[in-house]
């Protein structure tokens, strides 16, 4: 199957073995009669396994290339799942630009579990095999970033991975199979918050994980049901069906993007615009490669380079929604330092480029007339 028919079929052979229904049913139950002792039909508790979630488990390998998906309770539980793979004394070598809720966990959590972090930036692959020694075991790479955009070559990073036998594992949340297929490219684990565009309508928290490799998967598989954070199935059923119209939306997302993208940097009143398609952003050879097209996320900074001009844009903005995440149908715009990544700490996001000017949006799926000038009017 090509990938727009995958969004709708893949991996939903028998949804429905019991009545033949179209869509996956909810199965609304958290335990499975047995006929025996262990006499059941693959169920028999909805933490181990659901069946609406198991659709939706399908469909997350189908859409990545992968042979086995794993649902959880939000993108971070399933980051989570991916941290306890390891074991005190092993380092991980992380993208210094990444979401905020990553960098708490790693090192307000599996820090002090005796984890050790290398951020560092990875424009390219230099300068990092000097951080990899005996102990190192993981590279966590976002691409785009967020909320900085940079482009990561995930092949370039896939082949220094197997070179030293570590894991590499690519956070896809802003870029989705749609646009980029990190397991294509040589990576072993994808991370996906399907909060965002995979459900795309801003009513559902998941996670979810896809990976080739049995014996990966395996361990994997029983960090989940052994932990616990797994999804509900009304939750499951709500992404599967948001999958359905991935294609649809992305490409809206995309063609929204270009042409705020563009209206921004043409303005005057603003600064810097981050936005891979264009071709002085950094990297952009890297993205035009491993990416089909650039996205709807783009951030910015205003030529007055305070916080009170970021404020004052996203307090006047009346299409755009000033709101935490992204992804959906509609247009949010962000904070960055005071809101998605307030938890790290000011020096370290200022280094990375998240000033207290920074504006951050997902761009929706409205008409791109009123997006422009919604943005116009805040901007003055």
């Amino acid at each position: 199957m090509k990938f727009n028919t995958k969004t709708i079929h893949g991996g939903q052979e028998n949804a429905d073995p019991a009545y033949n229904s179209v869509m996956p049913p909810i199965y609304q139950t958290s335990t499975y009669s047995q006929s025996t002792p262990g006499g059941h039909k693959g169920f028999e508790y909805s933490r181990s396994g659901n069946p609406t979630r198991a659709m939706l488990e399908q469909s997350l390998a189908s859409i990545e290339n992968g042979e086995y998906g794993l649902a959880f309770g939000s993108g971070l539980a399933a980051i989570d799942a991916v941290m306890k793979l390891f074991k005190p004394g092993d380092e991980i070598i992380s993208t210094n630009d990444l979401y905020g809720g990553s960098y708490r966990l790693f090192t307000k959590i599996f820090e002090n579990l005796g984890i050790k972090f290398h951020f560092v930036g990875m424009q390219n692959t230099d300068g990092i095999e000097k951080l990899i020694n005996e102990h190192t075991k993981l590279i966590w790479v976002e691409t785009p970033t967020n909320p900085m955009m940079n482009i990561i070559d995930i092949e370039a990073f896939s082949k220094l991975a197997k070179k030293h036998g570590l894991l590499l594992a690519v956070d896809n949340t802003f870029a989705t199979p749609y646009l980029q297929q990190p397991l294509e490219l040589g990576a072993d684990i994808v991370m996906h918050s399907a909060t965002k565009y995979l459900g795309g309508h801003s009513d559902v928290v998941m996670g979810g994980l896809v990976v080739k490799d049995q014996e990966l998967a395996e361990k994997l598989y029983f960090i989940q049901n052994a932990s616990g954070a797994v999804c509900g199935p009304q939750d499951s059923f709500l992404v599967l069906r948001g999958i359905k119209t991935l294609h649809l939306r992305m490409q809206r997302h995309c063609e929204n993007g270009e042409a705020v993208a563009k209206y921004l940097k043409s303005n005057p009143k603003i600064d810097k615009v981050y936005w891979p398609g264009f071709e002085d952003h950094p990297n952009h050879d890297i993205a035009k490669k491993q990416m089909k097209g650039f996205g709807g996320m783009i951030s910015f900074t205003t030529r007055e380079n305070t916080l009170k001009s970021a404020t004052d844009i996203v307090e006047k903005l009346k299409v755009f929604t000033l709101a935490e995440s992204l992804g959906g149908v509609e247009s949010l715009a962000g904070h960055p330092a005071s809101m998605t990544h307030a938890s790290i700490p000011a020096e370290e996001r200022q280094k990375t480029g998240v000033v207290d000017s920074l504006i951050r949006l997902s761009v929706g799926v409205e008409d791109e007339e009123d997006l422009i000038a919604d943005l116009k009017q805040a901007i003055g």
